[in-house]
């Protein structure tokens, strides 16, 4: 799995997520009260908007408050060991919480579910009720079965469940950006990763059924939406009649066509699968935003192999070279693991000189931590030590920051169409708004009748290594 999750690198204005989010809406008609904290990639936050909807029908009310809560969940990642530790951390404050209020409950849900559930629920007595992705349907029946006192587990997993008739309640929204999940599932079995046993085999979600949703957001006044999926470009639908087939290059044009106003994003995409069909329609529709999440993880041929990437690094810097050509100012960014099993000071510098060939507005770094299950754990000694990875983990950001500054720098003068998405983070003089190639621009308010949603043209003057300065051109 390619994650969005964010590890030892700052972005300043232009973060894209905290570790974890509580998720909630001010709602007091409701005669329970529910709390999630979401960790890890984006797909995990989509998920929550999906248990927010079902746990609505069953009259539960989101609140920001934990104390208030009467059933708190942790939607969990298990692709790094630092999340795990945070969730455990987490429940421990929430199991004493729960010692104070009697009748809350308490579970988790994700990606640790699976993994984790007898430790959790048995040897660490933490959680009530442990729920996996394909299992939230059943969040009804299993709260009521909690609420006896009983253990309540579900975490089989599915080869068709999309919940794709679930219409998410967009929880702790600005209005302006969503989430619309195409696919579940991984096919890909890279070594390192865990997601194909937590999350399944892949299943793409009726094309219908996410054009619809992307009409209902824009209709609401939502104008940017990421088609989400843990290899998006791998989306495959065939309609009931067997003669409908529909890819991600058709899915990609039948989402932009809903409205020339909807910018269309899309992650993750993995580097063997993305076709020049894909990026020729995102060159052809203006509001596909010029952007691709391409991770390489590695730069070493030989590291590549281990991973069970099935690609090399030639043939990842020609499909590097493809992206420009067709799409000239595309934005490239992407997942970098330090210090996997073996790794070389030589394997280290080629995953470097690929960085720095491909040129990445930003990179996701990661050092290696072995998870269990995984084929890497069966298979190979994480043999590189801790402080060796950090070192390189600590090299890798360091040339992220010159290559993210020079991709910045190149921009002032430049003029952009921007998507005004709310206040600045540092000051509510400025709005924060974002190019179609991802990146962040700050430019004052002054006093342009404007507000979130719109359309501006701003011309850059200054940068930092993540966020550019700019005025409106009006």
């Amino acid at each position: 799995m390619d994650t969005l999750q964010i590890t030892a690198k700052e972005h300043d204005e232009a973060r894209q997520g905290e570790a974890f989010a509580p998720f909630a809406l001010d709602e007091n008609s409701y005669r329970k009260k529910f709390y999630i904290e979401s960790y890890g990639c984006a797909m995990n936050f989509s998920d929550s908007e999906i248990v927010a909807s079902i746990l609505h029908k069953e009259g539960f009310g989101a609140t920001l408050n934990t104390e208030e809560a009467d059933l708190i969940f942790v939607n969990t990642c298990s692709i790094r060991e630092k999340a795990e530790q945070t969730v455990r951390k987490r429940l421990t404050e929430f199991r004493k919480l729960k010692q104070a209020k009697p009748g809350m409950l308490v579970g988790v849900l994700g990606c640790m579910a699976e993994r984790l559930k007898s430790k959790l629920l048995e040897e660490e007595k933490l959680v009530d009720m442990v729920v996996g992705p394909d299992a939230y349907r059943s969040l009804p029946g299993l709260i009521e079965e909690a609420e006896t006192g009983q253990k309540a587990v579900n975490v089989l997993l599915s080869r068709d469940e999309t919940y794709a008739d679930i219409s998410p309640v967009r929880l702790q929204s600005n209005g302006v950006n969503a989430f619309i999940s195409i696919m579940r599932g991984c096919n890909n079995m890279c070594s390192f990763c865990v997601v194909p046993f937590t999350r399944g085999r892949e299943r793409s979600r009726d094309a219908d059924s996410i054009v619809e949703e992307a009409k209902d957001l824009f209709n609401r006044g939502f104008k940017d939406v990421t088609l989400l999926g843990q290899n998006v470009d791998s989306y495959y639908w065939v309609a009931n009649d067997n003669t409908t087939i529909v890819n991600f290059a058709n899915l990609l044009e039948k989402v932009a066509l809903v409205s020339p106003e909807l910018r269309v994003r899309f992650s993750t995409s993995h580097p063997k699968d993305i076709t020049d069909d894909v990026l020729h329609t995102i060159a052809k529709y203006e509001n596909i935003c010029n952007y691709i999440h391409l991770p390489v993880q590695s730069g070493s041929n030989r590291i590549l192999q281990l991973m069970n990437r099935t690609y090399t690094r030639e043939w990842y810097m020609a499909k590097v070279d493809q992206i420009r050509k067709i799409i000239p100012d595309c934005g490239i960014s992407s997942d970098i693991i330090a210090g996997f099993c073996t790794e070389t000071e030589e394997d280290h510098l080629q995953t470097m000189d690929i960085m720095s060939y491909s040129k990445y507005d930003l990179s996701y770094t990661y050092f290696y931590s072995e998870r269990p299950g995984t084929l890497a754990e069966r298979r190979f000694t994480d043999d590189v030590s801790l402080e060796t990875k950090k070192r390189r983990l600590q090299e890798i950001v360091d040339l992220q920051y010159q290559l993210s500054y020079q991709s910045n720098i190149i921009e002032v003068g430049k003029t952009y169409k921007v998507l005004i998405e709310g206040d600045s983070k540092r000051s509510n003089l400025d709005w924060l708004g974002r190019t179609s190639h991802n990146k962040v621009i700050i430019f004052p308010k002054a006093n342009l009748q404007l507000t979130k949603g719109d359309y501006v043209d701003v011309k850059v003057h200054e940068c930092s290594k993540a966020t550019l300065i700019g005025e409106a051109v009006v």
